[in-house]
C-alpha cells in the first residue's frame, strides 16, 4: 500500500530547470503551468502532482525513479538522523527548520550531509581513515535502501524464471548452467568446514555447502546471478559513490548484489501485493517466497517505489551485547537505528533473547514523541555444528504508529494508548526518575546528594 505521502522535489525540479538553461517563465510554459505555481514547487511550498511528473518525464526525458535519491542530504529525515548526533544536542533544530532549510539552500543541505558523513559520527578530526562500514551505510541511507534500477532488472528477471519454472532455486541453477556455464554443486560439511559459499572458475562451480537451508541456498544462488547479470548496474552505483578506498567499495558492491538477489526471490510487485494483502505478516511472506525471516525484514525496508510504496520499515540486527551488525533506516526516518553502542534496555528488541524464535511485539515511544510498533525476533546464522559456537542475534523491526494500523501483529494494540516509554541509550536519554538507567545524559552534569535518593541513583543537572 502506499502511505499517502506527498512528494516534495523542488530541488529536483530546479536543478532540471537550470541544467536545460530555462527561465521559470519558460519552463512554466513548457509545462503548461502558470510560473507562480513552478515558484511554489520549487521551493516545495507545493507537492509534484501526477501530472506534473507526468509531464516532466515526458518534456524533459526526466526520470521519476531518481527522486528518492535525488533529495539532498537524503531528504529532511536523513538530515534529521544527522542532526541527531550529540554534538548538536543544543541546537534543537526541528523538522520544519530542516524542511526551510531543504527549500532555501538544498545545495548547502547536501553540503552538510557529505562533510558528515566524510567527518562522520563523534566528529572525527579531518582526514582521518573512515570505517568501510560507516561510509558504505552512508551511501545506501542516502538512496534510502531503495535502489529503483536493481529492483526493475530484478523483477524482469524473477517474471522470466518464473515462466520458465515453478521451483525458483531450480530455475536460477538452470540458467547459470545453460547461459553461464556455472553449475552449482552441493559440498559436505567436512569438505567446506569453514565455508558456506565457494566460486570455483576453474571448475565452472558454485560450491554451497549442505549446512545451507532452502531458502539460503536459493539466497546463494541468486547472489551468484546477480553479480553476473546485474554488473553494469551494480557497477554504477559502486562507481557514483566514490569510496576512498576498496574495502568499503567491495562492502558496497556486496550489499547491491545481496539487494538484487533478495528483488530475485521476492520481486517488488508480487511482494508488495502479499504485504498488503496478509497484513505485512512476516512468517506468511516467509513461506510464500521461501525467504528467511531476517532476509523478509531486510526486504521490508525497501519498499520506496515511486506511486508503489509499502509501510516505511526500519531493520537493526543486534547481538546480546546490543552490537548492532546491520542498521537500515530505509523511509522511515527512525533515530532507534542510529544510537551508537548501548541501546535502551527496556525495548523488547534485547528480550528477543529470552523467548528465541517468538515474535515480540511493543509499542513504545521516545522522547520527542515518535511512536513506533516494533517487532522483534531472534535469527541464528547457517553454519552450525554440533559442538561449535552458537550464535544469536535479534532482528528488529518497526514502522510508525501512526501508520501501523494495517499490521497483522497490530491487532489487539491499541496504537493511541499507553506505550513503553524508551530512550536513544542512557547516554542519550534525558528521562528523569528511570530505574533502569546506568549512566546519566552525556550532556548532563551527574549531581551528588547525600540527604535523600531517588528511583535512579543517577541524578543529573537540568531535571
Amino acid at each position: 500500500m502506499t502511505t499517502g505521502r506527498k512528494l516534495f522535489a523542488g530541488h529536483a525540479v530546479r536543478r532540471l530547470r537550470r541544467q536545460a538553461g530555462l527561465t521559470q517563465a519558460a519552463m512554466a510554459e513548457t509545462l503548461e503551468i502558470s510560473a507562480s505555481y513552478l515558484n511554489l514547487v520549487e521551493r516545495n511550498q507545493r507537492p509534484l502532482s501526477a501530472t506534473l511528473l507526468l509531464r516532466l518525464a515526458e518534456r524533459f526525458d526526466f526520470d521519476p525513479r531518481a527522486l528518492s535519491a535525488d533529495e539532498p542530504g537524503g531528504g529532511a529525515d536523513a538530515l534529521r538522523r544527522r542532526l541527531a548526533d550529540p554534538l548538536f544536542g543544543d541546537l534543537e533544530v526541528d523538522r520544519s527548520e530542516i524542511e526551510e532549510w531543504l527549500a532555501a539552500a538544498p545545495g548547502g543541505a547536501e553540503a552538510f550531509a557529505r562533510a558528515y558523513d566524510r567527518i562522520g559520527p563523534g566528529a572525527a578530526p579531518v582526514g582521518a581513515l573512515r570505517d568501510p562500514v560507516d561510509l558504505v551505510r552512508g551511501e545506501i541511507e542516502r538512496w534510502r535502501n531503495h535502489f529503483a534500477d536493481l529492483d526493475a532488472a530484478a523483477e524482469a528477471l524473477a517474471d522470466e524464471l518464473r515462466l520458465g519454472a515453478g521451483d525458483l532455486y531450480g530455475a536460477i541453477a538452470e540458467r547459470l548452467r545453460v547461459k553461464h556455464q556455472l553449475g552449482i554443486r552441493i559440498l559436505p560439511a567436512d569438505v567446506m568446514p569453514d565455508l558456506l559459499r565457494r566460486l570455483d572458475l576453474h571448475a565452472r562451480q558454485l560450491q554451497l555447502s549442505e549446512k545451507l537451508d532452502p531458502a539460503s541456498r536459493t539466497f546463494a544462488a541468486a547472489y551468484q546471478l546477480a553479480l553476473i547479470e546485474a554488473r553494469s548496474e551494480i557497477d554504477a552505483l559502486v562507481r557514483a559513490a566514490a569510496f576512498p578506498d576498496r574495502a568499503a567499495e567491495r562492502l558496497y558492491r556486496r550489499h547491491l548484489a545481496s539487494y538484487f538477489a533478495a528483488a530475485v526471490m521476492m520481486p517488488y510487485a508480487r511482494f508488495l501485493r502479499a504485504c498488503e494483502s496478509t497484513g505485512y505478516d512476516i512468517e506468511l511472506l516467509q513461506r510464500r517466497f521461501g525467504a528467511g525471516f531476517e532476509q523478509v525484514a531486510h526486504r521490508l525496508t525497501t519498499l520506496s517505489r515511486v506511486g508503489a510504496r509499502g509501510l516505511p520499515f526500519f531493520m537493526i540486527r543486534v547481538d546480546r551485547a546490543g552490537q548492532a551488525s546491520k542498521r537500515y533506516a530505509g523511509a522511515s526516518g527512525a533515530v532507534l537505528v542510529e544510537a551508537e553502542g548501548a541501546r535502551c534496555p527496556l525495548w523488547q528488541l534485547h528480550h528477543a533473547f529470552d523467548r528465541p524464535g517468538s515474535l515480540a511485539v511493543q509499542l513504545v515511544e521516545l522522547e520527542d514523541g515518535g511512536r513506533w510498533l516494533t517487532i522483534a525476533r531472534t535469527v541464528t546464522p547457517q553454519g552450525r555444528r554440533i559442538g561449535g559456537i552458537e550464535a544469536m542475534f535479534a532482528v528488529g523491526l518497526g514502522v510508525a504508529a501512526d501508520l501501523a494500523a494495517p499490521l497483522a501483529v497490530s491487532r489487539g494494540i491499541d496504537l493511541g494508548g499507553e506505550a513503553t516509554p524508551i530512550g536513544l541509550g542512557c547516554r542519550r536519554c534525558t528521562r528523569a526518575a528511570c530505574p533502569q538507567r546506568s549512566a546519566a545524559p552525556a550532556a548532563r552534569a551527574l549531581l551528588i546528594n547525600d540527604i535523600e535518593r531517588g528511583v535512579s541513583p543517577f541524578t543529573f543537572a537540568g531535571e
